[in-house]
């Protein structure tokens, strides 16, 4: 899968992808070297696109690029773990 950058909003404390003037997100918390997601919002315009599953993929992403674990809390988040058992090394 090609690598999905999310612009890193540190003001808001959330990952965000811009599709269609619309913006999903994923909020976080950094704790040490984790990411903790405490919630994934997609617009309700962009729902059953695939958009959250980019978003949590392009979380996958930035966590492996600076060598970080995720903790998922969001229910979407938890799911999209168990979907993609090959991310599971990023869990922590």
């Amino acid at each position: 899968m090609d690598t999905i950058l999310l612009r890193d909003n540190v003001a808001a404390s959330r990952f965000e992808l811009d599709v269609e003037g619309h913006v999903a997100f994923a909020d976080y918390r950094r704790q040490g070297g984790r990411l903790v997601i405490d919630h994934v919002e997609t617009p309700a315009a962009l729902r059953g696109g695939g958009v959250a599953a980019r978003v949590m993929q392009g979380v996958a992403d930035q966590a492996r690029r600076e060598g970080a674990k995720v903790v998922p809390i969001c229910s979407y988040a938890v799911a999209w773990f168990q979907r993609h058992p090959e991310a599971a090394d990023l869990l922590g």
